[in-house]
């Protein structure tokens, strides 16, 4: 649990830097914007390792993660639906189009419904510490973005084809980890239990 939570403080402290404008600015006038840029990656680096490493070795030792909860099978069902626009705002994120002029923040909507997603299928202890750490994060850097003084940005006009490659992608990116991708990458499979009652 140390492991996880040192992770935790690590990668989302990091997050939260920029969240507050005098800070980040007061960094990176002290030391540099290359500076900052290289300490911001390697610290998020370093507490997103912890961050798995914790967590599998929380799943390892059942006797140090206790379940608080056994959620209902029927919420399966509505973290596998939530996963789906979790997948195409990841996308969209990375790829100028409509969606993400529409999502406006879509990298933090994608992060809400991935972790929403988990904590209705999770209740162990480990699991509510990560996944609601990473939702109340979220939430938090959504409303602190309405409070940041920014110059607005004209939407950058975009080809519809940029939708339906991110809306491709995100449904190509939703089923590698249903059949097959999550199992490898995180231990858990899904088609086990997609679609159990």
């Amino acid at each position: 649990m140390l492991l996880l939570m040192i992770g935790l403080v690590l990668f989302l402290a990091i997050h939260l830097v920029p969240t507050s404008p005098s800070l980040r600015d007061g960094l990176i006038e002290r030391f540099g914007a290359g500076a900052y840029k290289v300490a911001f990656s390697v610290v998020s680096l370093i507490g997103f390792a912890l961050i798995v490493a914790g967590y599998h070795k929380l799943q390892m030792m059942p006797g140090k993660n206790p379940v608080l909860f056994d959620p209902p099978s029927w919420t399966r069902h509505i973290a596998f639906l939530l996963m789906v626009p979790a997948m195409i705002l990841i996308v969209a994120s990375a790829i100028p189009s409509r969606i993400r002029t529409a999502a406006k923040h879509p990298m933090l909507a994608a992060i809400k419904f991935w972790a929403l997603a988990h904590l209705l299928v999770n209740g162990d202890l480990g699991s509510l510490i990560l996944f609601g750490s990473f939702l109340a994060f979220a939430v938090y850097d959504r409303i602190s973005i309405k409070r940041r003084p920014g110059v607005a940005v004209p939407p950058t006009p975009t080809s519809p084809l940029n939708d339906v490659a991110v809306v491709v992608v995100g449904l190509a990116l939703y089923a590698f980890l249903m059949f097959g991708g999550h199992g490898a990458l995180i231990g858990v499979p899904l088609t086990s239990f997609s679609f159990a009652p």
